[in-house]
């Protein structure tokens, strides 16, 4: 555990970061430390920085800055600031001294103007280049940095239109020798970063001089921006300023608008900065930038009629071949052709259909981890190969891991217990076609399996959060009030992982760490709460006066609440030194302090100090020196102890701690000395007096039955006796050893007797149970009785623990002693269930614990209900709705409940018995005409919350309402139902009382039991199951209240499809093409034809293939038929329901007549192809090892085949077995099986065909190895 003092690993509070800043600028670096007081060292190489001219060294409070004047390339480097044992380094970056170029407004680049026409020529209003207010005068100083009063760029109040682009400009003026001049802009300025830009553009070169222009951007002006506006410029100790005033209206209309701003491309370099060229109209118009802005520029009374204008000339581009861009640019003034070719490369093609697939994969499939996924397509061959690929890589068949499917046109993939590993892309290939999908794998959430626990540390303290959760590795975050908590440079906080369990570690805690920690994953949270208390000891049991005689032993003993705490003990206040006869012990949080043969120069006043707390603890030590005078023989025995009225003492002991009664006696002859303890029973009090002590010694209500003699000279408890004194010792004093010891000493001489009372006091017996009770959302009220035993000692206070049900770890909720039987407990957490135990403190030492309490949960009522409102009233009945409360807590919730007032009065009466789950209630049995206020209460375990009443007093009385239909739009126009469908047309009225409801169809009340209407108090449903076309028609709803009616009228059209058309016939055939005719079907199906479809059919294969769709007109020609076929022709008629079940066919085929062409097959003349034979690879020499199969090659051509010979030394080797001859293809191969040296000489090959001969000759050696 870290030392109660040490202080934070870091001491600042704010660290200084890495600037970069232009030669000749100054530096500013800040830090903020813990304190106030801690001496600061600012560091560069290694070297300490001093105040000087060239660095400035400031100190406010915990503040502490370094400011680097004139910065120079020298200055760059590393540096560092130290406090105490913290050391943080940064950079400074010096960067040349440029004059950028100034970013225009509206996305282009331009110079920074000097003159309003200027700004006038780039698009920009004129912003009025204005002077000092009234009364303003500049310094006029030489040298000083001051606003040029001759230069017309000065600020003048000025007027803009709202969303518009202002550029203010200023001209400080200085002397060669000073440095560029700091601009300082408010605050206002660069409250919006994106909006308002300011910058140094250059200096204007003068005669002895240098004009630096600075300028103010706002694009895009809001109301916000009006108001006084000032500019700063400082160099060196030198400062002036100037003001003026920014109105912003709204805008009028977009005459002054520069549309060629908007058409502007710019490019971006250097960290953002925007770069133009050197002439006022650089830049690429790009059209695409005004089809995304045009919005802003129009006004509303325009916006309708210049809204579809984008769309259109997109879709004519998208639609128009490559060819004709350059026409459709010009004609539409589109002047950025590398914009527009971009952005239609960019747009989305229509996709072809895909003649590989009927159904493809989805864009994406997602699946838990460790569960199985299917990946299916469908294709349009049935019998075409598949194959899957995984990240670009064919998936093989391996074990269970996948599986692959073939049913029909459908293929599927099945990856079984899924991973992260199998989370990638997935193709599924078809010939040269493939569909692709993505596999992402969720993992499962990580849940809390052991929670974290309340912990209650002093300041300084090490504090461990543990917590464990279900997956191994899992990411987790800690969070503290709701706060992610984040590894920092001082180590507060530390993050430890080992396994499945998760650390945070807090190495000292302070103050400022007491809260609610939180461990969150991905599947819940553990929560704890840390109390970080200031260090308090408390004295247990105080060192007390000791009285002792020569050569006794004298022991000082206390205990503390700490066991940790070190402590001195001081002898009249100087520190004591431990030797031989001095011991100093601590055990525990008991000290001691021993002495051995106790002396005169022993006695005195002895105190302990414990280590780090402003307290001690004092006792005296009195020496006994027994003097003996001298007596002569025959001296009756005495007794020697101070109490001359012989009234018995009574003698405190703590439980434990040994009692040792010195008892100083005397008489010649040597006395016996008699220990005896009363036995006895009654109120505990002091024992009677001895029988010779006088009559007034005290009375007693404690009764003596009978005395214990007490001889034994070993155990714990003992009886030493020698010639002038006898000792009772007590080893470990008990409750039992309590009671009255009587001391007698006999000789012949006489008799003498003493009554001692001893009291053994002890800490007190554990309390019962406690009991708890009035629990609310985060406390409690704890309740305890006094233990049965107080220890002797009178009880001061209780302490007070809690602990979570299923934890181990004890928290204590109360430092200072609690004096009242009863405590509110707080701060705990709704939902979590707690257990309560108390001890009993008293002036020994604080009892062991009670038992837990009955384990409870804090749970606060629910909040009140919202939205509570009335929904309908009648002469005895109130409906009301509600939404349910905003928070429920942990208790759930169990119902509400819902009570009437009269106005006025204050007694609410429940409207229903027990309790609705529902938010809405109907209210019955209510006084006609009586003013109700209502109220909705929520309740839970822990009671009812807050009741939300209704605003007004609610008349209970119905209200004549006329009635009215609410005809939706849909009900409005024709209603058009196909054949067999259901209709259901549901139209809602209003009307209080309930209206009557009446249907009629073409003036006539509905018939027949297909149709049926059904009515409820708000609505009326005409319901047909199957729709038939003679139930199309117009109805007619009239709705009724006395003699108030309204009336509603719907057009119902139920439709099929038509009958195929009439009359078809072949008008005309000729050359490759035929001509048809028909009639319209005598049947439309109640609905306008959309056309026809023209099919043909070939009178082979009769396979019927579409000609014309969605044709109108009733004749038609069929073109680029196939010479020689014969044909069959059939129409279709179609309307808004489908095509015709049948259609009109051709009786008789129509032939295609062949023309007559006489085919004469060309003459060719007859090739010779004979050739000698001639060898194309002659026979080489060779080289054998004897025994080893050899081969001899050549390759010959020839026509025709030419015959072929092998000769040996000229011998014909065609009768020889060794040999064997091969011819392939040209390549003829002899065989020599196993040569020996008689097999080598000179080999001949020999072709011959009828036109001539060839052969080839090699020479073959046979070696015999050595």
């Amino acid at each position: 555990m870290p030392e109660p003092g040490k202080k934070p690993v870091s001491a600042f509070s704010k660290k200084p970061r890495s600037v970069e800043v232009a030669a000749g600028s100054p530096a500013v670096f800040e830090v903020e430390t813990e304190r106030a007081g801690v001496k600061v060292h600012w560091q560069r190489g290694g070297s300490d920085i001093g105040a000087s001219s060239k660095y400035g060294l400031a100190t406010e409070g915990t503040r502490h800055t370094l400011t680097v004047r004139e910065v120079g390339p020298a200055d760059q480097g590393s540096y560092a600031v130290i406090a105490g044992s913290s050391k943080v380094k940064f950079d400074l970056k010096v960067t040349e001294a440029g004059f950028p170029e100034v970013q225009a407004p509206g996305g282009r680049a331009s110079p920074a103007p000097l003159h309003p026409s200027r700004e006038q020529e780039h698009g920009a209003p004129a912003s009025g280049v204005v002077k000092p207010l009234d009364g303003y005068q500049g310094s006029g100083l030489k040298g000083l940095p001051g606003i040029d009063q001759n230069n017309s760029s000065l600020y003048r109040r000025g007027n803009q239109r709202l969303g518009g682009v202002l550029c203010f400009s200023t001209l400080p003026t200085r002397t060669l020798r000073l440095k560029s001049p700091c601009v300082f802009t408010p605050s206002l300025c660069f409250s919006q970063p994106s909006t308002v830009l300011g910058q140094e553009t250059g200096p204007v070169a003068g005669e002895g001089q240098h004009v630096y222009l600075f300028e103010l951007h706002i694009t895009d002006a809001q109301p916000a921006f009006t108001g006084g506006y000032r500019c700063e410029v400082s160099t060196k100790d030198k400062f002036d300023c100037s003001n003026f005033n920014l109105t912003v209206h709204e805008a009028v209309g977009t005459g002054d608008l520069d549309l060629l701003s908007s058409f502007r491309r710019t490019s971006l370099a250097g960290g953002g900065r925007r770069i133009s060229d050197s002439h006022e109209d650089a830049g690429i118009l790009d059209f695409s930038s005004l089809l995304k802005k045009s919005s802003s520029f129009r006004t509303p009374r325009d916006s309708k009629r210049e809204a579809p204008a984008e769309e259109d000339v997109w879709e004519i581009l998208r639609q128009a071949p490559p060819s004709e861009y350059e026409r459709i640019a010009f004609q539409y003034g589109v002047t950025d052709l590398r914009g527009m070719l971009k952005r239609l490369k960019g747009m989305r093609r229509d996709e072809k259909k895909s003649t590989a697939f009927q159904k493809k994969l989805e864009p994406a499939y997602q699946v838990s981890k460790g569960h199985k996924i299917r990946l299916t397509v469908e294709l349009a061959d049935p019998d075409a190969e598949v194959k899957w690929l995984k990240n670009g890589q064919e998936i093989q068949m391996s074990g269970s891991k996948y599986i692959f499917e073939s049913t029909g046109a459908k293929r599927t993939l099945t990856i079984s217990q899924c991973s992260l590993a199998d989370d990638a892309a997935y193709q599924c290939v078809v010939g040269g076609e493939k569909c692709s999908t993505e596999l992402f794998v969720k993992e499962p959430p990580v849940l809390i399996t052991r929670p974290l626990e309340d912990q209650l540390v002093m300041v300084g303290q090490r504090v461990e959060f543990e917590c464990e959760v279900s997956e191994e590795g899992a990411q987790v975050k800690w969070l503290k009030d709701g706060v992610e908590l984040t590894r920092e440079e001082t180590f507060k906080y530390r993050f430890k992982k080992d396994g499945r369990r998760h650390r945070l570690i807090i190495n000292e805690a302070t103050l400022e760490d007491t809260g609610h920690y939180a461990l969150r994953t991905s599947g819940g949270q553990a929560l704890a709460e840390l109390i970080v208390q200031e260090k308090k000891l408390e004295v247990y049991q105080s060192i007390a006066d000791l009285t002792v005689g020569a050569k006794d032993q004298a022991v000082f003993k206390c205990e503390v609440s700490d066991e940790n705490v070190r402590g001195v003990w001081l002898k009249n206040g100087k520190e004591l030194v431990p030797d031989s006869r001095i011991k100093v012990s601590h055990i525990g949080r008991v000290h001691k302090l021993t002495i051995d043969d106790v002396t005169p120069a022993d006695e005195a006043d002895y105190s302990f100090v414990p280590e780090g707390f402003a307290c001690n603890l004092s006792a005296k030590l009195h020496f006994m020196e027994v003097k003996i005078d001298f007596v002569p023989r025959q001296e009756p025995p005495k007794i020697h102890l101070d109490c001359p009225g012989r009234i018995p003492d009574t003698i405190v002991v703590v439980a434990g701690n040994k009692l040792r009664l010195d008892v100083p006696i005397s008489g010649d002859p040597a006395p016996t000395v008699i220990w005896q303890k009363a036995i006895t029973q009654g109120n505990k009090s002091p024992a009677r007096p001895a029988p010779d002590a006088p009559e007034d010694a005290g009375d007693s209500d404690e009764w003596v039955f009978d005395k214990k003699l007490l001889c034994e000279t070993e155990g714990r408890v003992r009886v030493e006796t020698t010639k002038d004194r006898s000792i009772f010792t007590v080893e470990g004093a008990e409750k039992e050893d309590e009671g009255i010891y009587t001391v007698t000493v006999k000789n012949p001489v006489g008799e003498d007797r003493v009554n001692l009372t001893v009291k053994v006091i002890d800490v007190p017996d554990a309390p019962a149970a406690p009991k708890v009770s009035n629990v609310g959302e985060d406390s409690c009220t704890v309740q305890w009785e006094p233990p049965a035993y107080d220890g002797g000692q009178p009880v001061l206070g209780y302490i007070l623990e809690r602990k979570k049900k299923k934890s181990y770890r004890w928290m204590r909720l109360n430092f200072d002693l609690i004096q009242e039987l009863s405590h509110e407990a707080r701060r705990m957490i709704e939902g979590v269930v707690y257990e309560m135990r108390v001890y009993a403190v008293n002036a020994i030492g604080m009892s062991r614990p009670s038992p837990a309490s009955q384990p409870f949960m804090p749970i606060g009522p629910p909040s009140e209900p919202t939205h509570l409102a009335v929904e309908d009233v009648s002469d005895t009945t109130v409906s009301l709705k509600w939404r349910p409360p905003e928070r429920v807590g942990a208790g759930g919730l169990d119902g509400y409940s819902v009570e009437y007032c009269p106005e006025g009065g204050s007694e609410w009466v429940a409207a229903l018995r027990g309790l609705t789950e529902h938010t809405s209630i109907l209210v019955k049995d209510l006084p006609t005409g009586a003013r109700l206020l209502f109220r909705v209460r929520a309740h839970n375990m822990a009671g009812p919350g807050a009741p939300v009443t209704t605003t007004e007093p609610v008349t209970v009385q119905e209200i004549l309402q006329r009635p009215r239909f609410q005809l939706p739009r849909h009900l409005r126009q024709t209603i058009q139902k196909k054949v067999r469908e259901p209709v259901n047309l549901l139209i809602p009225f209003q009307g209080k009382p309930r209206p009557q409801v009446t249907w009629t169809k073409e003036g006539q009340p509905l018939a027949g039991e297909e149709v049926s209407v059904r009515n409820s108090p708000t609505d009326t449903i005409l319901f047909i199951r199957a729709a038939r076309r003679a139930h199309s028609g117009t109805y007619q709803v009239t709705v009724r209240i006395e003699n108030m009616e309204d009336k509603a009228t719907l057009v119902l059209q139920v439709v099929d499809k038509p009958s195929p058309p009439q009359d078809l016939r072949v008008t005309e055939a000729w050359g490759l093409n035929v001509a048809l005719e028909w009639k319209p079907p005598q049947d439309d199906g109640n609905t306008e034809l959309w056309g026809y479809t023209v099919q043909k059919a070939d009178k082979k294969t009769m396979e019927w293939f579409t000609v014309l769709e969605h044709y109108r007109r009733t004749h038609c020609v069929v073109p680029e038929l196939i010479i020689g076929n014969g044909y069959y022709f059939r129409v279709f008629s179609q309307n808004m329901v489908g095509s015709s079940d049948t259609a009109a066919t051709t009786k008789e085929p129509v032939f295609i007549p062949r023309p007559g062409i006489t085919y004469e097959p060309p003459n060719y003349k007859a090739l010779d192809f004979s050739e000698a034979p001639s060898f194309t690879q002659p026979l080489v020499n060779r080289s054998v090892i004897a025994g080893y199969t050899t081969m001899l090659c050549c390759a010959v051509r020839g026509s025709p085949k030419p015959k072929i010979s092998w000769f040996k030394n000229g011998l014909d080797l065609g009768e020889d077995a060794r040999f064997r001859m091969f011819s392939k293809q040209g390549v003829l191969t002899l065989e020599i099986r196993k040569p020996c040296p008689f097999d080598g000489g000179i080999y001949v090959c020999r072709a011959t065909n009828l036109q001539g001969e060839a052969q080839c000759e090699c020479r073959l050696e046979v070696r015999v190895p050595q």
